[in-house]
């Protein structure tokens, strides 16, 4: 389904996000990617959807070659691979189902969704997506009405309303409490299961990965240095995961280079606020 072979990514200033990465990722599997910051989490999920560029090597999804340098390539890439933030990364003026109707705008003309007149089968595919994880009541309160484990509930049914085959999340429930993190990460699972939906996250958490996930692959300075079932993820081999590689110097030198333009399209109107990365965002990772 998604195949790295010998992928780097050398960013600007010569830094080594990845380095010959090697990775088989099989249609259906929930992946966990674990490790420090600055170990390439953000970096290698990042590289799958084209919000980072590689530098060298081969990057499939699918049978589809991930070319960061043709746009219609993306758009076609991003209509099938859905991708959630920590942030959210919601419209806060408008109402959660507006938000969730805005992952059905691959499928939609630009007119219709910059004037928000979609078709009575996009509105049911939105409720569907709302009523799967559980905030259908929610879907004409305003956004920024919503707690963060509401909101980011929203942000999984727009990427579902997308249909997609592959959900990336980066760091998804690190800005939440426990028990809402727990929450999320539940629907996630619940969701991969029944839609055999290829789900890929970074997690900021060890148990939450160990009690979710199926598969655990572990970073270290831009290399896979563990790779196998969760099982498998013992405290011996998470610690040599953990082992510090990089100095404070290499962690904050690593900038993600997320532009406006490089985020999928998502019009959501005339003056509407929204909390997408910063174009210089650090590497959100642990």
């Amino acid at each position: 389904m998604i195949t790295f072979e010998n992928v780097d990514v050398v960013y600007p200033n010569g830094f080594k996000g990845l380095k010959n990465v090697d990775l088989k990722i099989a249609k259906g599997e929930f992946v966990a990617i674990v490790g420090l910051s600055g170990a390439g989490k953000s970096t290698l999920i990042r590289t799958i959807n084209g919000l980072v560029p590689y530098t060298s090597g081969t990057l499939t999804v699918g049978d589809t070659v991930v070319d960061p340098r043709s746009r219609s390539k993306l758009r076609r890439l991003r209509a099938r691979v859905g991708m959630i933030f920590q942030s959210f990364n919601l419209v806060n003026r408008i109402s959660v189902l507006n938000n969730v109707l805005v992952g059905r705008s691959s499928m939609t003309p630009t007119w219709r969704s910059v004037l928000g007149w979609y078709r009575a089968e996009d509105k049911e595919i939105a409720f569907q997506s709302l009523e799967r994880v559980g905030i259908v009541d929610k879907a004409y309160n305003r956004a920024s009405a919503l707690s963060g484990g509401q909101q980011q509930r929203v942000a999984i049914a727009r990427v579902l309303a997308q249909d997609p085959e592959v959900i990336l999340a980066d760091e998804p429930v690190a800005s939440l409490d426990p028990p809402t993190a727990h929450q999320v990460m539940r629907d996630m699972r619940r969701i991969q299961q029944e839609l055999g939906i290829t789900t890929i996250v970074n997690m900021h958490h060890l148990d939450l990965a160990r009690s979710y996930a199926d598969r655990i692959i572990g970073m270290r300075a831009g290399e896979v240095v563990f790779d196998g079932p969760v099982e498998e993820a013992t405290d011996a081999v998470i610690e040599e995961v953990y082992q510090r590689s990089l100095t404070a110097e290499d962690v904050a030198s690593v900038d993600v280079p997320v532009s406006l333009e490089s985020l999928p399209e998502t019009p959501a109107g005339p003056g509407a606020e929204t909390n997408s990365p910063h174009p210089d965002e650090k590497e959100r990772t642990l």
